[in-house]
Parts: structure tokens; sequence; C-alpha cells
């Protein structure tokens, strides 16, 4: 798994002196880590001394064992913990993250959130996570064989001798491939695992009887919407049951009181979440009829229940300008996806079917509660007071939604991972494949934090086992049987030297892909342009990038034809649908618009030059006039297609070939050439 919890523990292996391939199933890492969208916990940091947070991880502590309840686990508990201000300062100090903004949330005693400042980066999640794959990515380039990744690699077992996980087998474009060591589980939760056999088929009937349901209606658990990505069907759980681990609390599935409604899109399976720190800072939480009906900074299944008890729905997310102002950046990305609207109070009180003066009877209980500190719902905290029906408001739409898979593999405190007679030998996890961490409740904020702190366990102690074997003189078949000397990768080939400790035996694995295949006229090309022709002809051919209209960019939006624009660039993304991280809906929104601001918001810079070059095919412009054919002037893509009665243009890697032969019907120009059909020794379809 490629999300935050691999990569904590991919970075500290090598931080350790190891080597580490990093495997995921996904076109691209980053998993659900990169929609955490409040912010990371941590107690005891230099960002809350710097702004007196009297905050502490015996505090941290207390606050996760109270919301965890009966399924708390204090050693899991006491790590999450008491490593969690460790962990955040070596994101800060290890990647130069800005964390220094820190919240309250929900059920949270102090503000121990933390985030970047708004408007720096995007949401916090996707910061951090991003940040951590960019330098992995710098490692795996870096040619020394410490780090390796391979998307769109299924694992499929675990390699076992006896009772040790010794490595993996996966499988990619077709082929099986091993490789051996101790194995770290980081493949998230099973809040997307919706088929019949399901692991949340399996446990609905538990669930329902979790002690926070009690005297609620409840909706079949499969029948409501995620936060999940399709990643997320438990395959780190299902791994580790075949290798005879044990799990814990899988019934204790977070459902989340604040997906996201489109108004587009009202039943989509799939939603936004609206992050917690939305109430943090003073968002209030509105049924149908305009009132108030639970605490809002209560614990997420306390809100989530009195959604479904009080069954007066649907309910709305209200922020205040105050509010708002302290969480901009994320009122914007929301406002930007048409999740989010900007009301006056009177046309807040309009849509809620009631009046102005209603509303206003709302808001004075609630800042009267507030001011004598007895809000009829008991809530203890009032941020970004006094609400006023003459404000302007932000305004969601939202509904429950499985977010969160409390339940997964029993590990130690370490992350080893633990069968009935206590650890498997090389097998760890870490994140949400984990289970008895966060008890029956998950805090907000507590996700990533989980991710690093046990990323950053699973890594030191797959490290521990790896040294201890080396120095016990690692027998064959132990948890390190094939560690890697070296490996390479180039134009499809990769090859790999490794040996087992102990043995007087080096391991050569050669394998490869097919090869290229030839342009076709549905492709495009990024080849350099042939070098100029004659005048007379350069002038009958446009020159430069290809020039589009938005008029014509807009007819392009649908799943088989989806055109956008960043920066001024035009991108066919039709064929990356599939692929994105979040999603193809969240591109879709976009088609055959200018989608710069939001991308922006989302991604780093250089996301669109790593992954957007072979997507692109022109800018925004006025088109040329058409020209006559002209091939002699005809850049190298123009050549590609070029086509006449007898003749095919070719190039080949942009070099001039040999044309002494007769098939050569003339002299080639910077690798293109002309061949009759009928001479090709291998037939002119070929």
């Amino acid at each position: 798994g490629g999300g935050l919890a691999g990569m904590s523990a991919a970075h500290t292996i090598i931080q350790n002196g190891g080597r580490v391939i990093v495997l995921d199933k996904s076109a691209f890492c980053g998993g659900n880590s990169t929609k955490a969208t409040s912010g990371i916990n941590a107690a005891g940091t230099r960002a809350q001394r710097a702004l007196g947070i009297p905050d502490s991880p015996e505090a941290f502590e207390r606050d996760t064992t109270a919301s965890a309840e009966s399924g708390a686990r204090p050693d899991l508990i006491h790590t999450l913990a008491h490593e969690s201000g460790p962990a955040v300062e070596w994101l800060v100090d290890s990647f130069g993250l800005d964390l220094s903004v820190v919240g309250l949330m929900a059920a949270h005693t102090h503000p121990r959130t933390h985030r970047g400042k708004d408007g720096s980066e995007s949401f916090p999640g996707m910061m951090i996570t991003y940040r951590l794959m960019e330098k992995y990515d710098e490692l795996v380039a870096d040619g020394t064989g410490r780090a390796r990744l391979v998307n769109k690699a299924t694992v499929v077992s675990l390699l076992r001798e006896g009772d040790k996980v010794i490595g993996v087998e996966y499988e990619k474009d077709g082929q099986r491939f091993k490789e051996f060591g101790p194995v770290i589980l980081a493949t998230g939760g099973f809040g997307a695992d919706f088929t019949a056999d399901s692991l949340l088929a399996r446990v609905e009937a538990q669930w329902r009887t979790l002690p926070i349901w009690k005297d609620v209606p409840l909706p079949p658990l499969l029948s409501l919407p995620t936060t999940n990505g399709p990643h997320c069907t438990g395959d780190g759980i299902k791994l580790a049951l075949g290798a005879g681990a044990t799990t814990v609390d899988l019934h204790c599935v977070q459902v989340h009181p604040t997906g996201l409604v489109d108004p587009r899109e009202p039943d989509a399976k799939v939603k936004w979440l609206a992050a917690e720190a939305l109430r943090g800072v003073g968002g209030l939480l509105l049924d149908a009829k305009g009132r108030r009906f639970c605490d809002e900074l209560g614990k997420r299944d306390y809100v989530t229940s009195r959604m479904w008890k009080h069954a007066t729905g649907p309910y709305r997310l209200i922020l205040n300008s105050t509010a708002a102002g302290q969480i901009a950046w994320h009122c914007e990305h929301y406002a930007a996806r048409g999740l989010m609207r900007t009301l006056t109070g009177e046309q807040l009180a309009a849509e809620l079917n009631t009046t102005p003066a209603a509303l206003q009877a709302t808001f004075d209980a609630y800042n009267s509660g507030a001011a004598a500190k007895a809000d009829q719902f008991g809530k203890k905290i009032f941020p970004s007071l006094p609400y006023r029906a003459n404000d302007t408001f932000h305004v969601a739409l939202v509904t429950p939604v499985i977010h969160y898979s409390m339940g997964g593999v029993l590990t130690t405190a370490k992350a080893e991972v633990l069968g009935p007679r206590g650890p498997i030998p090389g097998l760890f996890a870490a994140g949400e494949t984990v289970g008895g961490v966060h008890g029956l409740n998950r805090l907000g904020g507590s996700s990533l934090c989980g991710c690093v702190v046990f990323g950053r366990c699973a890594g030191r102690s797959a490290s521990a086992a790896l040294l201890a074997a080396a120095a016990a003189g690692g027998p064959a078949g132990s948890a390190v049987a094939g560690t890697t000397i070296a490996a390479v990768e180039a134009d499809g080939i990769r090859a790999r030297v490794s040996t087992t400790p102990g043995s007087k035996h080096l391991n050569v694995s050669i394998d490869w892909t097919a090869a290229p295949s030839a342009p076709t006229a549905t492709s495009t090309s990024t080849s350099t342009p042939a070098a100029p022709a004659p005048a007379a002809a350069a002038a009958a051919v446009p020159s430069g990038p290809r020039k589009f209209s938005m008029e014509e960019v807009s007819k392009h939006t649908s799943d088989k034809d989806c055109w956008v624009v960043i920066d001024g660039k035009v991108y066919d993304v039709t064929n990356f649908l599939a692929d994105h991280p979040g999603g193809k809906k969240t591109i879709l929104i976009y088609g055959g618009k200018d989608a710069s601001k939001e991308f922006k918001m989302m991604h780093k810079p250089d996301i669109i030059v790593k992954y957007g070059a072979k997507f692109l095919i022109g800018e925004v412009g006025a088109p040329a006039p058409a020209a006559a054919p002209a091939l002699a002037a005809a850049s190298t893509q123009d050549r590609v297609y070029a086509t006449v009665a007898d003749a095919c243009i070719v190039n080949i890697n942009g070099t001039a070939p040999t044309t002494n032969g007769p098939d050569a019907t003339r002299p080639s120009e910077d690798g293109i050439y002309m061949t009759v059909y009928d001479s090709n020794p291998q037939g002119k379809l070929a």
C-alpha cells in the first residue's frame, strides 16, 4: 500500500539503512490518505507550545480512551498518543512540511489537529502524503536500488515458510512476480467493499448491535454512501487472515455524519467529506426546519445517531461569516465543486421554509446557551459567536456516510501482526489495516496520526527484523531471504540481483514487457519536430502547438471524450479517468472547462508536468486556418499520420535509419523515410 502509512514505513526503513519496495494496486499512490481534510492530531508539539496550547500526550490518551469506550486497548492508545508529537516533528523536520496551524476537533479537550496555513497548500492529507510520495520518488530515481515502486501491482498472496512470512506474490500486466523480505500491510480499510460476500456484509449484523445505536432506526449498512475510494476493499486484512492473523473490532465501522450531498447527483454512492474542522471552527447542523438537534462537537457516532433518530432531513451544515473566514480554503474548495453555496440569512430561511425571525430564534437560543454555558444539547465549546440571521452563510447539504474501519488486523504496539500464538514473524501492519487503535469510535484527525505513528513503528520493526536475521547469519528461508543487492529497470526490461543471507549463491532475474507499439492514427506524439523544410513548403503547414477555442473544448464533456484546460493548455484526459486517484467524477465535473483554479487547489504545480505530458493535445487560442498538405514540411507528428497511395511515412526514434537497401525510395530526413508497402519483407500490414 502506498498511502501515508506505507510511505511512512518505507521512509523509516530507508532512514534505518534498509531497502524497500512499495507495491500499490492503483495507478498512483496516495490512497485515502490524500483525502483527509482536517489535519493530523499530535500532542506536545512545538506548534502547540508556540500557540500556548496546554496539551499533553496524557490528555490525548484520555480523550482517545473515552472515545474508544469498551473497545479501548491501552497499549495501542498509549503508543498513538505518546508517539504523535514525535511523528509530527518528523514530518516537519524530515520533509519540510508546514504544520503550524492547530485546530480543535470534536470530542477533543484541546486543539491538537495540525494543518498548514490555509491557502498555502491543499487538504492536509494531500499535502502530507504527497510530500512523502515526492521524496520516495526521488529515492527510487537515485539508482541505488534501495527504494523501488511498482504501481498497478495487486498482491495475491503472502509467501510463507512454516509460520514465517517471507515475502509476497503479486500480479501486474497479467504476469506473476515474487518479492522476498519482511512484509508490511498498509492497504487501508474496507469502506468500499460492497459485494455480497464483502467484509461490510459479514459484519453488518454485529455492527447493528453497537451500544450507540440503541433505539436508533438504522438503515442497511450496505445501502449507505461512502467516502472511500474503490481500492478500499480490505485486501491487507484478507491477506493477513490467510496467514493466520487475528482480527479485532471488524464490526466497528464508522459512519461519519457529514458526507457532502451533491444536489446534481444526490444519490451518488461515493461522496466528498465535509471536514470535521468545519464544525470545529463553529459550524452548526440544522434540520429541514432550521432547528439544531445535537452537540455539533460531539463524537461522530453520536452526531450520526442523532441524525437518524431525529429523522427530519435533509440536514444542512452552515457556517457564519466568522467561521467561514477561519477555514476559507475548505469553503472555497467545496464551493468550486458545487457542494457548498453562499446564502444570505433571508435566502437560508426561505430554503428552510421558515422566516428570518424563526431562524434568528434558533440562533438566539444557541447564543444565550453559550453565554450561560448551558446549551440544550450539552455543547461546551462555542467558536465563532454570535450567530445572527442578517449574516451571510456557507451552506452544504450533508448525510451520514461510511468513512472508516476501526477494526482490522490485531497488532502489538510495535506493529507486529498477531496470530493465536503471538506475533507472526516477518509480518507487520499499519494504518487503517490495523484494528484496535481507535476502539468503537475514531476521533477526527487520528487517522493521519495513526498512519504516521504506526507506519514508523512498522518500519522500525521491519528494519529490526532485517538486522536480526542478518546478524544471525540469515539462513535460507528466513524472513530476509532474497535481499536485493541491486536492481535496475529501463525500456521495459528489469534486472535484479539478490542473495539469500548465509548462502554462497547470487540470484539474477531478468524480465521484460512487450515493446511499445508504434503510434496509431488515434495516438499523439511528443517527438521533436523534424528539421525545417524549404521555406515555401514550411509556409503551408502551421508550426507550434495545436490551437483550440474554448467553444471546441466545451464539446468534450463525457467519460468517453473528456478535455480540460489547465493554465491555457488543453488536455484530453479520457484515458486517465479510470486511473485518477479521486475517481473519474472528480475530473468529469470540469470536463470541457478551464479547471486551472480547482486543479491548483488540490495539486502541486509539478503534478501536471510529471503526469500530464502524455495527455497534452494543444493550447487555447484561435485555430490556425487549414493548410494544404505538404509532406516535406510536416512536423514529426504530422508525418506519423500521413499516408499516400503507395507509401507510408514512418519515424523511428527520431534518428536516420539506414536506407541503402532496395526498399528505400528516397533519402531519410531526420529519421523520416518512405518505403513502398509491397517491398516490406514482413508485408505491408506490418
